[in-house]
C-alpha cells in the first residue's frame, strides 16, 4: 500500500503534519499544493476515525479552517465559507460555543463576508467573536483590539466614518 506519510508517521500524526505544512504553503502562496495536502489529511482522518470521532476532532476542524483560509486567499469565497462552517460545527461540538476557537472561526467567516462586501454580515460575526473573546479572555486580550480594528475597517468601507 501507500507509504505511511511524512517522516514515517502514520494516521492522525501524519494528517496533523500535512495540515501544518499546508498552512506554511498557504502563507507562501502555494495554494494548489496546500489544498492537495489538506485533502490528503482529511482522507487520513476519515480512514482513521469513526464518524462520531470525526464530528468532534479538532485536527479535522483545523484542516477545514486552513482550507477555508486557502480558498479565501484565492478569492473563492463560497468554498471558504463552506470550509469555515464545517470547522465551526466541529469546534462547537468539541469545545462549546463560548470557546476562543469559536471566536476565531467567527472572525474568519466575518473576514470572508468583508472580502465579499457583505458588510452587515461581517459586522454581526465580528460582534459575536468580540463577545466571546471578552467573556473568555478579558478586555485586554490582543484579539479584542484586532476585532475592534476589523469592525472599524468595515465601517470605513461602508462610509460610516463617524462610527469607526
Amino acid at each position: 500500500g501507500e507509504v505511511a506519510g511524512m517522516h514515517g508517521e502514520s494516521g492522525v500524526g501524519a494528517a496533523e503534519a500535512k495540515t501544518n505544512l499546508a498552512s506554511d504553503l498557504d502563507g507562501q502562496g502555494e495554494y494548489a499544493k496546500a489544498l492537495e495536502l489538506l485533502k490528503e489529511a482529511l482522507g487520513i482522518y476519515q480512514a482513521e476515525l469513526s464518524e462520531e470521532e470525526q464530528q468532534q476532532h479538532i485536527g479535522i476542524a483545523r484542516a477545514y479552517s486552513t482550507m477555508g483560509r486557502v480558498y479565501d486567499n484565492q478569492g473563492n469565497y463560497v468554498m471558504a465559507l463552506e470550509m469555515y462552517e464545517k470547522s465551526l460545527a466541529i469546534i462547537i461540538k468539541a469545545l462549546g460555543e463560548d470557546h476562543p476557537d469559536v471566536a476565531d472561526t467567527y472572525n474568519n467567516i466575518a473576514d470572508v463576508y468583508h472580502n465579499q462586501g457583505k458588510y452587515e454580515m461581517a459586522l454581526e460575526l465580528y460582534g459575536k467573536s468580540l463577545a466571546i473573546i471578552i467573556q473568555a479572555e478579558g478586555e485586554d486580550h490582543p484579539d479584542v483590539a484586532t476585532t475592534y480594528n476589523n469592525i472599524g475597517l468595515v465601517l470605513i468601507q461602508q462610509g460610516k466614518y463617524e462610527m469607526a
